[in-house]
């Protein structure tokens, strides 16, 4: 594509240069203007979370408009943070999954949300303490190499699901709901297919020829332009609406600051924490494993520049999002629609931090981009990140089968870190089965049978 070409060695940065320095964007082969065409397009795929994370927390009582500034804030402060300290084109927020954990789990056992917020900054504690000791960059690096390259697939193929349900290109019969609300045992068919009735769909599916057609033309800026097109279709369909007061409100922070710490450092609290931990402890490497791969960052034994700085990063944030009360904020997969439209460093994230700071008083305006036009976005992106599949030696059954399982189970169960987690144990139980267990670093043993426990008691 033309928007991951190389620029010129030699073509000067102009009033950038300093900018250029600092992000290494010619040692990268990246430009300004490239970088905040990817924060665009992260952005705009991210945006969804400025109203679905309020609409979760609220079932725990967190305020609603609070949360939805606590949300922009906490994105905002994170992403930038992590594009300054680690110059790794990611961006954060409050992870999904994990905050409807917080809301429907969490805050009841624990008492009260700001108890949940609570065990939110704790997690990012302790996973920060496993940052510094190197214990998670030593997990990340033991990982053989094609089970990691299968964690970005499976992200793909997961990115990709999600695009489709956002699309209702893929659909939860209601017969199988009904079904399975009288009887849980019952052997039915979990999704189905869509139709192009729905506006919805319509809408989407427009978006995605426009995006496809964009990309084989290798046209600059194809994802963003489809999510625009796609928006002003739903706005003339009448599936989106424009702000009908204020565009731009004060924000409210009621919210910050507010999080219990002292009500939950009893030892009743402990298996909520470690449960907590992890899940972030492992969405997070394989969302970074995913981005570096297709980024082209990651060196030929899959080492990522700057990895601690990296996790270290995403591990503060998670308490960053518990202070403010918006839940654990984690890096986000979707960050590959700004690689996919070329971006390679930290600016991409400063770009989509700035972007999210914006959204705290224009949270109305971001609110008109629906599901429906940001779902081709996904797709695309989940097809460009399954390319990593063609680099899996599927020859060698000890790594290939562990690797299948990762690609199948992350989207098949919804969950990153379950699919992780199978993979590695279905990775040590052959290696020891055929008496190659000496060959597997000590790490991958304890790791999968910490996945193991979690799956049985956590």
């Amino acid at each position: 594509m033309t928007s991951t070409s190389a620029p010129p060695i030699g073509a000067p940065l102009g009033r950038f240069s300093s900018l250029g320095a600092l992000f290494d964007l010619r040692g990268r082969k990246t430009t300004v203007t490239r970088e905040l065409r990817g924060a665009f397009a992260t952005f705009l795929t991210m945006a969804y979370i400025l109203v679905a994370n309020p609409a979760i927390l609220a079932a725990a009582g967190v305020p609603f408009e609070a949360s939805a500034a606590a949300t922009a804030a906490a994105a905002a402060v994170c992403t930038i943070l992590m594009g300054l300290v680690s110059n790794f084109p990611v961006a954060l927020a409050p992870g999904m999954g994990l905050n409807a954990v917080v809301a429907f789990q969490v805050a009841q056992a624990a008492g009260s949300w700001q108890a949940a917020m609570g065990l939110i900054v704790l997690d990012g504690l302790v996973v920060m303490a496993l940052v510094a000791v190197g214990l998670r960059e030593a997990v990340m690096n033991a990982i053989p190499l094609d089970m990691r390259r299968a964690i970005g697939v499976g992200i793909g193929l997961f990115i990709a699901f999600i695009g489709a349900v956002n699309a209702r290109l893929v659909v939860v019969p209601t017969g199988t709901v009904l079904t399975l609300s009288k009887d849980p045992t019952a052997i039915l068919p979990p999704v189905t297919y869509g139709t192009l009735r729905t506006p919805e769909t319509a809408i989407a599916v427009i978006g995605l020829i426009v995006i496809v057609y964009l990309l084989a033309r290798r046209f600059t800026g194809a994802i963003i332009i489809g999510i625009l097109i796609s928006t002003a279709v739903a706005l003339l369909w009448g599936i989106a609406d424009l702000p009908q007061t204020e565009w731009v409100r004060v924000p409210r922070f009621e919210t910050a600051f507010q999080a219990d710490i002292a009500g939950v450092l009893g030892l009743s609290m402990l298996p909520l924490l470690l449960s907590i931990v992890m899940v972030d402890f492992f969405d997070t490497i394989g969302t970074v494993t995913a981005i570096a791969e297709e980024a082209g960052l990651a060196d030929r034994e899959g080492g990522i520049p700057g990895l601690r700085g990296i996790l270290f990063v995403d591990a503060l944030s998670a308490s960053i999002g518990g202070m403010f009360g918006a839940s654990s904020v984690t890096s986000y997969v979707e960050s590959a629609a700004g690689v996919a439209e070329g971006a390679r460093t930290g600016l991409h994230s400063v770009f989509v931090g700035l972007l999210f700071l914006f959204a705290i008083f224009a949270a109305p305006v971001m609110a008109i981009v629906p599901p429906s036009a940001t779902a081709p976005a996904l797709i695309v992106v989940g097809f460009l990140m399954c390319t990593q599949i063609s680099r899996i030696d599927f020859d060698r059954l000890e790594t290939a089968i562990p690797s299948f399982l990762i690609v199948a189970l992350i989207p098949f169960t919804y969950s990153i870190s379950h699919g992780i987690g199978y993979g590695f144990i279905a990775y040590v139980a052959i290696e020891v089965l055929a008496r190659r267990g000496a060959a597997v670093h000590p790490l991958m043993y304890g790791t999968a049978a910490a996945f193991a426990a979690y799956f049985i008691w956590g």
